[in-house]
């Protein structure tokens, strides 16, 4: 099979955007050009590897297997191109980093102390929802993964980064709010907007309330924590939300921090990826210089 390594990173190409004409732009050639390589890589493999439906291209089976395998082949080729940048005494690459969306609280801010230590990295930064994060986890996307709840079923490298207490907020003007001790039962009759569905925080809440026997009432579900508080702000209920979501100053957004038994839910922030794959050198440094920077607790607003 004669396929040259630029064509499979061609394809690649088209097997992430999704259109010829987006792939020829990222790989600085002509339509015309990405197309007559793409069709040479097709009677090469011998199968259709595309197919075109209402403008946009799907992979056929035969083209999800060569794009696996040419992403494996093109990562072993980075990772090579990395040590021997290593061994030269350079610290030159690409970081491919996909992170959950409460991570954007912390993490570019950990990135960008990296950045600055080393100049020459180009960095790659993927913000999804955990199942966002978690598909590109199954595909191999990316040298490393930020999230609080690692799906069960995979074979995973899994270390531990730092606590994600999830604490219950509510309003500020909230009745609740100057009250001490209060048990779940005292909010029995409150009504809360909470994380989506498949979230790590909404799966954690729902875990720790069966455990206790809580049945929250669900007014809203949402997919954004900032949407969140400001629909707890404008009074429409309580929340459970990751102390990294929150300011020190929380209250400026209207917000309040309750003292309920139980609460803050322990939760933690995890570094994942398939288990076997290679390390990049640069992945390993910024792995370390992440598991450096956050080895403190987060402090939980509002409580001693």
């Amino acid at each position: 099979m004669n396929v040259s390594f630029r064509q499979l990173r061609l394809f690649l190409a088209l097997a992430d955007t999704g259109s010829v004409t987006a792939a020829a732009r990222a790989m600085h050639v002509t339509q015309p050009t990405a197309s007559m390589q793409l069709r040479e890589v097709a009677e090469a493999v011998g199968l259709p590897l595309y197919e075109l439906i209402s403008r946009k291209v799907h992979l056929t089976q035969a083209g999800r297997e060569l794009a696996a395998t040419a992403r494996a082949m093109v990562a072993e080729w980075d990772t090579f191109g990395q040590t021997v940048n290593a061994m030269k005494g350079l610290r030159r690459g690409r970081l491919k980093v996909a992170v959950v969306s409460t991570a954007e609280y912390f993490i570019p801010r950990l990135l960008g102390r990296f950045c600055d230590e080393h100049p020459e990295v180009d960095v790659a930064l993927q913000i999804l929802n955990r199942d966002g994060v978690v598909a590109r986890l199954r595909e191999n996307l990316d040298d490393l993964y930020v999230m609080s709840m690692p799906p069960a079923d995979m074979d995973l490298e899994d270390q531990v980064l730092m606590p994600n207490p999830l604490a219950l907020v509510a309003p500020a003007a909230h009745p609740l709010a100057r009250r001490k001790g209060l048990a779940l039962a005292d909010l029995q009759d409150e009504r809360f907007i909470l994380r989506e569905r498949g979230s790590g925080t909404r799966m954690a809440v729902d875990a720790h309330c069966r455990a206790v026997g809580f049945v929250p009432r669900v007014r809203l579900e949402l997919g954004s924590n900032e949407a969140i508080k400001e629909a707890v702000a404008a009074n429409l209920g309580l929340s459970v939300l990751s102390v990294h979501s929150l300011h020190d100053a929380h209250a400026a957004d209207g917000l309040a921090v309750l003292d309920v038994a139980g609460f803050p839910i322990g939760s933690q922030w995890h570094i994942v990826r398939p288990r076997g794959k290679r390390h990049t050198p640069i992945a390993e440094v910024f792995e370390a210089h992440l598991l450096a920077q956050a080895n403190h607790p987060a402090p939980v607003p509002g409580q001693a």
